[in-house]
């Protein structure tokens, strides 16, 4: 087993590039975990893909290139436990962007969490597409966002609201499909829904 794929290991790398003196350490120490986590994604190490890609999301935020993770984000996506998918969706949303065909590939997936019974799934679908949503996804999912503006839970109404924004955007020619539900959102009694919808 690598000893730097281990779940504790991301913990140890912080602790390393923050007690870096130079920017030249700091990169030795990018470069060396950068090694390490392509060596365990090429050895399909599952056990430790969540540790991996959250390395990946830390070393993007200091401005490395990590363009080897985005194919793993997208492998990824289709685990069925919330807490992988809560990392693999940051990731996806932080490594990629709706520019990248790629993307495409990712469609099919969020439409299976968007009709997932737990919400908190349907929730980081929703976050996801509210991010990175291409045009053409908007045009294939706009109706799935339309039916969560009526959701019983106000977390996905509010997370609903922002996608629909963001679908809009995209296609303003679907704006039409959400009038009706976003002047019922008006009447709303959550704050935090309330404002998404103005």
């Amino acid at each position: 087993m690598n000893p730097f794929s281990s779940g504790t290991r991301l913990r140890d790398m912080i602790r390393a590039i923050r007690a870096c003196k130079t920017a030249a350490e700091e990169r030795v120490v990018v470069r060396k975990e950068c090694a390490f986590v392509r060596a365990s994604v090429s050895d399909h190490d599952n056990d430790y893909r969540h540790s991996n890609l959250a390395k990946l999301i830390f070393i993007h935020m200091l401005g490395y290139p990590t363009h080897f993770g985005k194919m793993e984000c997208l492998k990824l996506i289709a685990t069925p436990g919330f807490p992988e998918k809560r990392i693999r969706y940051l990731g996806l949303m932080l490594l990629l962007d709706e520019r990248q065909e790629v993307l495409m590939l990712f469609t099919n997936s969020l439409k299976q969490d968007l009709n997932h019974t737990n919400q908190y799934i349907v929730g980081l679908a929703l976050c996801a597409l509210g991010n990175i949503c291409s045009a053409e996804m908007a045009r294939d999912l706009a109706p799935k966002v339309e039916r969560f503006l009526q959701f019983r839970d106000p977390n996905i109404r509010k997370k609903a609201a922002l996608c629909s924004i963001r679908i809009v955007k995209k296609v303003p020619d679907l704006a039409e499909n959400f009038v009706n539900p976003v002047v019922s959102l008006l009447k709303e009694k959550h704050h935090r829904v309330l404002l998404t919808a103005i």
